[in-house]
């Protein structure tokens, strides 16, 4: 053999061993010197530094397509048929699952972030009729970017303050939701403004100072993308967000979790969180929130290190040069070949987008049946407290233990439910979520009809639509009127309320 041949085999010797020695760094977020405020917090002041990527940023306002299961077409989540007020995939028990609580007021599907401060001032869940807003100004921490200046200036005194106090200094498209979240203004590196996720990282022993640039891709997300509920000022400082994940990420322990941190006397219930009682099964509940970072975290995608953004803000060229991530927070079935493509080059458009809606399919069969339970569940407990007939002398027991299966089986649909991608962030997780619940519902049905020797048994046969009929209207300006409260037989439960005008509009006062 030639001296030729052996240095070309030497050659290629070489380059491997090096290769195969040599770790691939994480790649480096560029740095900037934008000349911004460190406390800047205007969306377009961003603009002339990054036109591209602000041009991104306002694609987010597209509220014009749906997927087969989302989208951000706004409408109705409870009402069933065309848009653009209802949808073909509803939940019509939403109203009355949530009875007695101001997301029975109002509940629709999620429009851009850019919508997030309009959205937020126009929903009815806070009380536009009063000068009380009934929620605290907890509600603005992930809708507007003024949260971390407020932080800064009021502390922790911020969080329990009149919602109502900070209409008027919010501009709808300037402070939503935007950069400075995300971004050092100075540098445009990214950051954590949430107290919050700040706080339960710390819990939890997550070193957020240490963190990867590809794990800072979803933490930027999980800021808001999560569970979370106001704290008790037994615990901390009223109204304060929390991060219930000290037992773990998941619904079962984040169920354990919340038989602490309340301040509640209620027998069987004594020290449990509580967001509200309701009204019809006199049962304390839990509301979820939207956990997706929960549900991603041990999925398949987040458990392989795929971050939100890879999915969420795939790459783009827009200006036939650079490529920069598209902030246009969105559905990847919205561009599978920017997103799903770059790691399923192996794959057709249309088989993954198949994919994706078959395991969304099988979550919504069941997220119906386990809503369903859930209602009957409530009712059995209602016919079963105003039962005149004979009782087990363990009634009272037993009542106990049918409300905790009650507040746990709606738990448990409500994690699904509120989680924003059909279950496909965590499929068997969602799946095995829903069958929980089911199982805890009918314990509930069981548990009730038991305590009256089955005597209740006769008035929950039959198809639970025409048992519980879904509540289709109800909102604070309804619950004024009593002929609106004598249209459903689970109102009765509700109190009247008095007569008032609208105060606000929006960011602007109409009333005194």
């Amino acid at each position: 053999m030639s001296k030729t041949y052996f240095a070309i085999v030497f050659m290629f010797f070489a380059f491997y061993l090096v290769a195969g020695c040599t770790e691939i760094p994480d790649p480096v977020t560029p740095s900037y010197e934008t000349t911004l405020d460190a406390s800047e917090d205007r969306n377009s002041a961003f603009e002339p530094f990054f036109p591209i990527h602000y041009q991104t940023y306002l694609q987010n306002e597209d509220d014009s397509q749906m997927t087969e299961y989302g989208g951000s077409v706004p409408h109705e989540k409870h009402l069933c048929g065309d848009l653009p007020r209802a949808y073909k995939y509803c939940q019509p028990y939403l109203k009355n699952l949530w009875l007695g609580y101001p997301f029975s007021f109002e509940y629709n599907r999620a429009r851009g972030h850019t919508y997030a401060v309009h959205d937020v001032l126009d929903i009815d869940r806070i009380n536009r009729y009063s000068e009380q807003a009934g929620l605290p100004s907890t509600c603005w921490n992930c809708k507007s970017n003024k949260v971390p200046g407020y932080v800064e200036k009021y502390g922790d005194d911020f969080w329990a303050m009149e919602f109502h106090q900070f209409r008027e200094e919010h501009d709808m498209d300037d402070h939503t939701i935007g950069c400075n979240i995300c971004h050092e203004p100075e540098t445009m590196d990214l950051r954590i403004t949430s107290v919050p996720l700040r706080d339960a990282f710390e819990k939890i022993g997550i070193d957020l100072d240490n963190a990867t640039r590809n794990e800072m891709r979803s933490y930027v997300c999980a800021q808001c993308h999560v569970e979370y509920y106001f704290q008790d000022p037994k615990f901390g400082a009223a109204a304060k967000p929390v991060f219930p994940w000290t037992q773990g990420y998941n619904p079962p322990e984040t169920y354990e979790y919340y038989k602490s941190f309340g301040s509640t006397t209620r027998e069987g219930f004594e020290g449990w969180f509580i967001d509200w009682t309701h009204p019809v099964s006199d049962t304390p509940m839990i509301k979820a929130q939207h956990p997706e970072f929960e549900m991603w975290q041990d999925g398949t995608h987040g458990a392989a290190g795929v971050s939100c953004a890879d999915c969420h803000m795939p790459y783009v060229r827009l200006d036939g040069k650079k490529k920069i991530s598209s902030h246009r927070w969105t559905s990847p079935l919205k561009h599978i070949e920017q997103s799903c493509l770059q790691c399923h080059s192996d794959k057709q458009p249309d088989y993954l987008k198949e994919r994706v809606i078959y395991s969304q399919e099988r979550t919504w069969e069941q997220l119906m049946i386990a809503q369903e339970l859930s209602v009957k569940a409530h009712e059995a407990v209602r016919l079963a407290s105003e039962y005149r007939g004979f009782k087990r002398a363990d009634f009272d027991e037993l009542m106990i233990q049918a409300r905790e299966r009650i507040r746990k089986g709606q738990w448990y649909w409500d994690w699904v439910s509120a989680e924003n991608s059909a279950g496909f962030h965590n499929p068997s997780k969602a799946i095995d979520t829903l069958a929980s619940s089911q199982q805890y519902s009918q314990q509930a049905v069981n548990l009730a009809m038991k305590a009256t020797n089955y005597g209740i048994a006769p008035d929950l046969e039959g198809d639970i639509y025409e048992v519980v009929p879904p509540i289709e209207e109800h909102s604070r300006k309804l619950q004024m009127s009593q002929e609106h409260l004598d249209t459903h037989q689970w109102f009765q439960y509700l109190p009247k309320f008095e007569e008032a005008d609208l105060v606000w509009d929006l960011n602007k006062r109409v009333s005194n």
